[in-house]
């Protein structure tokens, strides 16, 4: 999320801020958000320096239920997010049907009354929904909204949203652009995966298991379908062989859903004005989330702290990142390990009725 212009329109969705230099007369400032799947990992995130905080609600957010917050969880989350003087957004990045926008907005009406700074989203009839309900709450447009060209963020904006995170494809030539032509706030993802196809949008996690259930408003969740409120399976992470008929072309296909760090970009990043830095992980241990915080709260603060076009030596934050990415490396393969177990389990029976 770019820090814009004052007389920009952007806004400022709560309490709490980004690192804010003033080396050689300029200011410079950004902000860290930051995952929390359970209310430990939002107190641990917050002490390791996040300026804001993500957190799902249970159904509603693209991952397993345990990563996943009750409504009153929600609430403790807000308060303790504040307390520390950081933001708390909801990620609703899932997409509806019209039945579910009733239950959605009851929802929001609850979080938005608790004092919520945001809302993460990425179904377009929501969106719209969610902004004429509720005009002065900050919408931010998904990673799974794959908004790649200035069209799409016009768009967006069109329907209410503040900030938009941009692709992983994109790079700093095209995000400077959109930076001076549209008035938006941009995101960037610092710890995340890239996708074979678009990230936030997978369509291949049900490939072997897809199991539906409702909870009790009317939402549907589909184990095996994120887009739909259930975990994905990542299956895509399997060992695939290519064929055309009998034959055989490839013996085997990677399908590209590497997790990576960004490190050397942050310099350029702040420079270029990005707003908000983003870290992805709900699912993995608190102390290792804590860890990815603090070791990013550190580097955007000696940043900001050195001064402006003097040479910044990257290295050293290199070689710290490494045991740090080693042991996300090892807790992501863990997970994934489990997930394909899962996902080759039998589907209970079902009633065909639903």
């Amino acid at each position: 999320m770019v820090a814009p212009p004052a007389a920009s329109g952007i806004v400022n969705d709560g309490p709490g801020g980004g690192g804010r230099s003033h080396t050689n007369g300029e200011s410079r400032m950004v902000e860290l958000l930051a995952p929390a799947g359970n209310l430990s990992m939002v107190e641990t995130v917050v002490a390791s320096g996040a300026n804001a905080i993500y957190v799902g609600p249970h159904g509603w957010s693209r991952r397993r239920d345990r990563y996943e917050l009750a409504d009153e969880e929600v609430r403790d989350a807000i308060a303790m997010a504040h307390a520390a003087g950081a933001k708390l957004r909801v990620a609703i990045n899932t997409n509806m049907q019209s039945r579910e926008i009733p239950p959605l907005l009851q929802k929001m009406e609850r979080f938005v009354g608790w004092g919520v700074d945001g809302a993460i989203m990425t179904d377009i009839g929501a969106i719209a929904e969610v902004h004429r309900r509720f005009p002065h709450l900050t919408i931010h447009a998904s990673i799974g909204a794959n908004i790649l060209n200035d069209e799409d963020v016009r768009f967006y904006r069109s329907l209410g949203v503040s900030q938009v995170v941009a692709d992983t494809k994109l790079t700093l030539k095209e995000l400077a652009s959109r930076k001076e032509q549209i008035n938006v706030g941009i995101e960037i993802l610092i710890h995340a995966n890239y996708c074979y196809t678009y990230l936030g949008k997978c369509w291949m996690s049900p490939y072997h298991r897809l199991e539906r259930t409702t909870d009790p408003s009317g939402k549907d969740l589909f184990k095996g379908s994120p887009n739909r409120g259930g975990l994905d399976y990542r299956v895509c992470l399997e060992s695939w062989e290519l064929y055309s008929g009998d034959a055989k072309r490839e013996d085997r296909v990677d399908l590209k859903n590497d997790a990576f760090f960004l490190v050397d970009d942050i310099p350029h990043l702040i420079d270029l004005g990005v707003h908000c830095l983003k870290v992805q992980g709900r699912e993995y241990p608190v102390p290792l989330v804590g860890e990815m915080v603090r070791f990013y709260r550190d580097l955007i603060d000696s940043y900001l702290a050195h001064p402006k076009g003097q040479p910044f030596d990257i290295a050293p934050w290199r070689s710290r990142l490494a045991g740090i990415e080693a042991d996300r490396n090892t807790a992501r393969s863990e997970g994934t390990q489990l997930l394909l177990i899962e996902a080759r389990q039998p589907v209970p029976a079902q009633c065909n009725h639903c």
